[in-house]
């Protein structure tokens, strides 16, 4: 595995040591790479109403976007048992760049996986939908 994603790895598991869940003791930590080598790391956030719960992919994504990055590259997620992400989190991922990197991990780093994210979420709904669209 090349440095890079073992580093993204490495900076997902750090960053699951601030997951707040409360409620399903499931800490998931992210982090992602942006083409001009930034990195942003975010956690799973959960909330007594469950609906206002988010997942550490789309925490890190947000921050990432609010400081003007878009450029998504790759994304490492750590849990601890290798967890892929859930639908919600593939399609907000989908909307900066279907061919990122999604790289999974287990907390002892032995269970690895990578993907493009266009195998994660085949045909997906994205923004070239709605360039096509006519008025």
């Amino acid at each position: 595995m090349e440095n890079w994603k073992m580093d993204l790895i490495k900076d997902a598991k750090i960053a699951r040591e601030n997951a707040y869940c409360p409620y399903s003791k499931y800490k998931v930590g992210a982090a992602l790479l942006t083409d001009s080598e930034k990195v942003f790391s975010g956690v799973n956030i959960e909330n007594a109403s469950y609906g206002l719960t988010i997942c550490a992919e789309r925490s890190c994504i947000f921050s990432a976007v609010s400081q003007g990055h878009l450029d998504i590259k790759a994304i490492a997620i750590v849990t601890k048992d290798g967890g892929s992400p859930c639908g919600a989190c593939r399609q907000v991922l989908n909307e900066f760049n279907p061919e990122m990197i999604v790289i999974t991990s287990d907390e002892n780093f032995k269970n690895i996986k990578e993907y493009k994210l266009s195998e994660l979420l085949i045909d997906a709904f994205g923004p070239r939908n709605l360039e096509e669209m006519t008025v």
